[in-house]
């Protein structure tokens, strides 16, 4: 289980890379070639759209990161959890929950959802 736990916070991670190489290199360590990422505003196949995706998102919300919520709640291969967006120290702006697929001991899939989207 830790090591799933530690995939999800990997994955955050991600999401929270500005620099362009360096979230290349961890998106390369720890998702699968072949890997998944949808959402209701994005859908990425494969590791090169998802790391456009990560980009756009970053340059629509500078500034931001992704917090983990309340605990990571695991079985069988996949993670659900839920997370939030904002500016670091002040209230999230949004809140989701994703849930992760997991093979050989990477992320396979993600299936994102939007719980709560505030406007300032």
């Amino acid at each position: 289980m830790s090591d799933l736990n530690e995939l999800v916070d990997d994955y955050l991670a991600i999401w929270n890379e500005t620099d362009p190489a360096a979230r290349r290199a961890k998106i390369d360590a720890v998702w699968t070639a072949d890997c998944s990422y949808i959402d209701p505003m994005a859908e990425a196949h494969g590791r090169d759209q998802l790391d456009a995706t990560i980009g756009a998102v970053q340059a629509q919300f500078p500034g931001f990161v992704f917090t983990l919520g309340e605990g990571v709640d695991i079985h069988h291969e996949q993670a659900r959890f839920t997370w939030e967006l904002g500016a670091e120290g002040a209230e999230a702006m949004v809140v989701g929950f994703d849930v992760a697929v997991f093979e050989d001991g990477r992320i396979r899939s993600v299936y994102g959802f939007l719980d709560e989207i505030r406007t300032p």
